[in-house]
């Protein structure tokens, strides 16, 4: 088994790169097919590694690479997803200038390639440069094809707070190698000193997590968040919302075993009643959107910040529905952006006051945005409820006090995603959509391989997604 994920990964890796580089080789007339259809043979292989994960063992494709049951399904989605954001802007993007085309793609694949070498990354130095990676193909895909002025805003806003949250997490990753003498997640060990007060514990503790916050992002620390979504073009706002909120995640995953006596105690206790209060308030905030990316982006936020909650309380059931909770967030997410696209090319807007009617004139994607919000507020049997559902036994379990919080928000989730369906599906159409375009076929192929994994999740959810077991 460990030699089959050898050769996987190594096939992985060396695609993604022969794509990259095919980019600029390929014919301009022939360019989206074939980079998309090497994007989709890239995903296959990656398929392969959920079979190879059936215990939480390392599985090593070098001395600094290597992968497992929490990283092998992240590896998979990120693969999965590459080539569903380039279908997704081919249209808007096919009559810019053939340079302008490569480099986008080019930017979609690094940020693929970074993301994989991130989530199969044994050293935490590797982890944190490709970690950091992302950020500035991140940037340029917001500033460079935003739709509008306030991207350079948004950009800033996006750069700074990822890089205020960055040098701590670098002081704290030399502190952990001055302390175990090595780097590797397999073999790091804190030596606690009985000179450690616990002050200094938990400074230490706080310095590795909040690059972690800042990237999910937890609420308090999501500012960058909505107008880094609605400014993205929509395979920035994708890979946003489906992937890259999720190194935050897993990195909490890694550092979390690594700090286990710290992190059990008044710290992370706090943390949890935070990240709940904070799923119930943009909650409350999404009801009040007007804009429809705006209102996703903070739906997204609320995720996250049970997701952060299930893993800090370090229990298998939270641990194990925070993973199942990303990876369906991350599917269905994605998939809500990419039909808010298909909105935004025709109504030319995304307020929510003007966004009506679209049952009468896209019926058939009407059927998608019904599958997908009932997805998002965690209708059975979809794989959101199975995390929700393991998170808030864990911290309810935890305090029952948390009780009326976490109930309120998973309400208020409710609403937040029939009104997005209310309002855009329903009444009459204004009067100047009368002679917009029907729905294309790559419209709904791209809806329903989002759709398809989530089916695979439900019908058979440890084939499909390992679990990992603490």
């Amino acid at each position: 088994m460990g030699r089959i994920n050898y050769i996987i990964m190594i096939t992985l890796l060396f695609l993604l790169t022969g794509v990259i580089i095919a980019t600029f080789i390929v014919p301009s007339n022939k360019l989206w097919a074939a980079t998309i259809s090497q994007s989709v043979i890239v995903s296959i292989v990656a398929l392969a590694l959920i079979n190879n994960h059936w215990v939480s063992s390392w599985h090593n494709v070098s001395f600094i690479l290597g992968s497992d049951s929490i990283s092998a399904p992240l590896i998979v989605l990120s693969c999965w997803l590459a080539p569903l954001s380039l279908l997704a802007n081919k249209s808007s993007l096919s009559n810019n200038p053939p340079l302008n085309q490569r480099t986008f793609i080019a930017l979609v694949l690094v940020i693929t390639t970074a993301l994989v070498i991130t989530f199969s990354s044994l050293e935490l130095i590797l982890f944190y440069v490709a970690f950091e990676t992302t950020l500035i193909p991140t940037l340029i895909l917001i500033t460079r094809w935003g739709a509008q002025m306030e991207r350079f805003q948004a950009g800033l806003y996006f750069i700074f707070y990822t890089l205020v949250g960055s040098l701590p997490l670098l002081i704290s990753l030399l502190a952990i190698y001055f302390s175990s003498l090595t780097l590797t997640l397999t073999n790091a060990e804190l030596i606690w000193s009985p000179d450690y007060s616990i002050d200094s514990l938990n400074i230490w503790w706080a310095l590795s997590i909040v690059a972690f916050l800042i990237k999910m992002p937890i609420y308090g620390f999501h500012l960058w968040l909505p107008k880094a979504h609605v400014e993205a073009p929509v395979a920035g706002s994708m890979i946003l919302a489906a992937i890259l909120l999720k190194l935050g995640g897993y990195g909490l995953m890694r550092l979390i075993s690594l700090f286990s006596t710290v992190s059990a105690n008044s710290l992370s206790l706090v943390l949890i009643i935070f990240c709940s209060w904070g799923a119930l308030v943009t909650s409350i905030i999404c009801v009040r959107q007007t804009d429809l990316k705006a209102l996703i982006a903070y739906s997204s936020v609320g995720h996250m910040s049970i997701v952060a909650a299930g893993i800090f309380s370090q229990t298998p059931w939270g641990m194990n529905g925070a993973l199942v909770l990303m990876i369906a967030h991350g599917l269905v997410s994605s998939a809500l952006f990419s039909l808010a696209n298909t909105i935004y090319e025709r109504n030319g807007t995304r307020t929510l006051a003007i966004t009506r009617g679209f049952k009468l004139i896209l019926p058939l994607s009407t059927i998608w945005w019904l599958l997908m919000c009932a997805s998002n507020l965690g209708l059975p049997p979809s794989p959101n409820l199975i995390g929700e559902i393991m998170i808030l036994t864990s911290l309810i379990s935890w305090s029952p006090w948390l009780f009326p919080i976490l109930g309120l928000a998973t309400v208020f989730g409710a609403i937040y995603s029939l009104m997005v369906f209310q309002l855009s599906q329903q009444g009459p159409p204004t009067s100047y959509l009368a002679n917009v375009p029907l729905s294309f076929t790559r419209e709904h192929l791209l809806a329903f391989l989002h759709l398809f994994p989530l089916i695979l999740i439900i019908i058979n959810p440890t084939s499909s997604l390992i679990i990992w077991l603490k």
